[in-house]
C-alpha cells in the first residue's frame, strides 16, 4: 500500500460523518418506533376501569361469621385477641380458638 494510501482511508469516516441528514429508516428508529406503539397500548386508561372494590365487615357473636350473597371474605377478625382463623368456602370466617366471643368477616365485591 502506498503511503499516501493511508490518508485517504482516514478520510472516508470523517467525511460520512459530515455528510447532513440520516437515514430515516435506520434500525435504531424502527425499534424505537415499535417500542413506543406496544408502550402506548399498555398504558392504563382509567375510563376503561369501571369497577370498584365495595367492602363491608360483618360481626357475629361466636366462632363463625358469613358474607351476604354475592361477597367473599377477604379476612377475619375474632375476639379474645385470638389469631387463628380460616375461610370456608369463600363466604364463612371460623375462628379456631377456644374460646371466641365474636367473630367478624371482612367481606368484598366487585361492582
Amino acid at each position: 500500500m502506498k503511503p499516501g494510501t493511508c490518508p485517504l482511508l482516514i478520510l472516508i469516516p470523517l467525511l460520512q460523518l459530515v455528510i447532513p441528514g440520516s437515514p430515516e429508516c435506520s434500525l435504531d428508529t424502527i425499534v424505537e418506533n415499535k417500542i413506543k406503539g406496544i408502550l402506548n397500548g399498555l398504558e392504563y386508561n382509567p375510563s376503561a376501569t369501571t369497577k370498584q372494590l365495595v367492602c363491608t365487615s360483618i360481626t357475629n357473636s361466636g366462632k363463625l361469621s358469613s358474607c351476604p350473597a354475592g361477597m367473599s371474605v377477604t379476612g377475619c377478625a375474632c375476639g379474645y385477641a385470638c389469631g387463628s382463623w380460616d375461610v370456608r368456602q369463600e363466604k364463612t370466617c371460623h375462628c379456631q380458638c377456644s374460646v371466641v366471643d365474636w367473630t367478624t368477616a371482612r367481606c368484598c365485591r366487585l361492582a
